[in-house]
C-alpha cells in the first residue's frame, strides 16, 4: 500500500472518531516499542498505524482494550481505619508547632487597655524576635 487514506481504513473502523482514538492508541504503542507488523517505510508512527489498521496486521480488540485501560482513572482508595485513627489530631508535637498546654499563657492583666496600633507592634516584634 503506498498511501494509507482514511478511506481505506474506513472499511475497518466505520466511525472516524474511533479511527483517530485506536490509531492514535496504535501509534503511541509503537512509540513505546511495540514491534511493527508492516515495513516502515519512511513514515512516522501516525501513518504506519493506519496502515497497519488498513492492511488488518494489527487485533482491533486489543488496541480497543488498550485505549479503554490507559483512558481508566483508578479511584482513589478508600483509607483503611487504622489510617483515619492516624489523621486524627493528638496530643504529640509532630509538626513542631507549640502545643497551646506546652507553656503557661503569661498574665493578661493590663491588655485590654492595649490599642490595635499596640497590639500589631508587639506582633510584629514577636515575630521578628523568633526568626533569630
Amino acid at each position: 500500500m503506498a498511501r494509507v487514506t482514511v478511506e481505506d481504513c474506513i472499511l475497518k473502523i466505520p466511525n472516524r472518531f474511533e479511527l483517530v482514538l485506536i490509531a492514535a492508541q496504535r501509534a503511541r504503542n509503537i512509540s513505546r516499542g511495540e514491534e511493527l507488523t508492516v515495513d516502515r517505510d519512511n513514515d512516522k508512527n501516525p501513518v504506519v498505524a493506519l496502515r497497519e489498521i488498513a492492511d488488518e496486521t494489527v487485533s482491533l480488540a486489543e488496541l480497543e482494550q488498550d485505549l479503554i485501560k490507559s483512558l481508566l482513572r483508578a479511584p482513589e482508595p478508600e483509607p483503611v481505619e487504622e489510617e483515619v485513627i492516624d489523621l486524627i489530631a493528638t496530643d504529640e508535637n509532630i509538626f513542631g508547632v507549640m502545643d497551646v498546654n506546652d507553656e503557661p499563657l503569661p498574665d493578661s492583666a493590663g491588655l485590654e487597655d492595649l490599642s490595635p496600633d499596640d497590639i500589631e507592634a508587639a506582633i510584629a516584634a514577636e515575630l521578628a524576635g523568633g526568626r533569630r
